[in-house]
């Protein structure tokens, strides 16, 4: 046995060594054994843990929600897709886009069926659900070089073909199919579905007291209700309050506060909410955790951006336009319009454009387009401009110059 085997799931339905019974597909139908928590974990169960709701819902809409646009190979000259502007004949392109994203996320994996028109060309794609898709390898043949088959647990017949399908796989170990977060990250999600559990259950029983009343002597219930009336009356309400309290019959209060041991359990509920965010790569303030980000402004600009240019993008959208990219055919590449992401405030867009057009790369059209403003009529903003003061090394600024001196711009000829 290799000493990667010592790492192997044994309980895993995967692993052919271990013999399939019913308790056991039960079981990892259900989310799998119980892990070291003693709670089980599925896709279904770890959505109701509030941050994995927020990590899934926010990656999945800021990628669906981004321009997937199809350009000519070697050109930055849009193209005409139509599977892209209409890739479901039920859902919008956000919500199928979206759907995909979630699908990863969960699951590992995502797979479209290619619905084709008469010539052949995908009409649309039929998202089929992830947990009745198993990925199998397969001998390659001439039709098959990957060697890779879809079974669809459905009344399909036959398993689809790569090239009847859309795979959109995550993180893979052997490049045939996506792993599951959830799979990887059910310790960590046990611990807090069941700190959450122990809090809701801690709670809802009452176990927390403001203060507890003492008396020396022995009260019948009557008297001890009695005793607690009065003290309500006399203590509680906005009217009461810093007010002196007079206790007859030896009667005393005690103030209770949350024990130190109950103060670790909400340390260890914010602690998981990292967890989270770490397994998803989403930064903790998109999770709404903010008591660790005390630099606002500029220091959280920074950290979206680091999130667009080292999670974001190389783990979601750059794998995306690549597929999708097959999926178009030949002569097309499609890209993300992530510009949309590092707009910033209008005072910082109005500095770049003004340096992009001082540098001739922006006409006013240009940046009327970028604001999804009509180009000015009669062509007006279709000259570049570029200043008067620059010319090649070795030249004579002068002759770059208009000779008038008084350094405005000129249209470029």
């Amino acid at each position: 046995m290799s000493l990667f085997g010592l790492f192997e799931r044994r309980d895993s339905p995967e692993n052919p060594a271990v013999p399939l019974t019913s308790t056991q597909l039960l079981d990892w139908l259900d989310g799998g054994a119980p892990n070291e928590s003693g709670v089980r974990v599925n896709q279904t169960t770890a959505m109701n843990l509030s941050a994995v709701y927020r990590a899934v819902d926010l990656v999945s809409s800021v990628s669906g929600a981004l321009p997937l646009i199809p350009y000519t190979a070697g050109t930055k000259e849009p193209a005409s897709v139509p599977i892209l502007a209409n890739p479901h004949p039920e859902m919008t392109p956000y919500e199928f886009w979206k759907l995909t994203y979630v699908h990863r996320l969960l699951w590992g994996d995502h797979v479209s069926r290619k619905v084709l028109d008469r010539v052949g060309r995908p009409r649309w794609l039929d998202p089929l659900e992830p947990g009745r898709v198993q990925v199998r390898k397969v001998q390659a043949t001439e039709r098959n070089p990957a060697g890779k088959v879809f079974i669809v647990d459905s009344d399909l017949d036959a398993p689809l073909l790569p090239h009847e399908v859309l795979h959109l796989p995550g993180l893979s170990f052997d490049g045939l199919k996506g792993v599951s977060v959830i799979t990887h990250a059910r310790t960590s999600l046990g611990l807090a579905t069941a700190a959450e559990q122990y809090g809701a259950r801690f709670f809802g029983k009452g176990s927390l007291l403001s203060g507890i009343l003492q008396t020396e002597q022995r009260l019948e219930q009557k008297d001890a209700d009695a005793l607690k009336r009065r003290w309500r009356q006399k203590m509680a309400g906005i009217d009461n309050a810093h007010d002196v309290a007079v206790l007859d019959a030896g009667a005393k209060f005690q103030p209770l506060s949350m024990p130190h041991d109950d103060a670790q359990f909400l340390e260890s509920r914010q602690f998981q909410v990292e967890e989270i965010a770490r397994w998803f790569g989403v930064p903790p303030f998109l999770l709404m955790l903010t008591e660790k980000s005390t630099s606002w402004g500029t220091g959280l600009e920074q950290q979206t951006l680091a999130w667009l240019n080292y999670s974001l993008h190389p783990t979601w959208l750059a794998p995306t336009e690549q597929r999708v990219t097959r999926l178009t055919g030949r002569g097309i590449e499609v890209r993300y319009k992530v510009r949309e992401l590092l707009r910033g405030d209008s005072t910082a867009r109005a500095n770049w454009y003004r340096t992009m057009r001082d540098l001739g790369v922006f006409n006013a059209d240009d940046i009327r387009a970028e604001e999804d403003l009509p180009p000015l009529p009669d062509g007006l903003g279709e000259d570049y401009w570029q200043p008067v003061n620059m010319a090649p090394l070795g030249s004579d600024p002068a002759d770059a110059s208009t000779g008038e001196g008084d350094g405005a711009d000129q249209p470029a000829e």
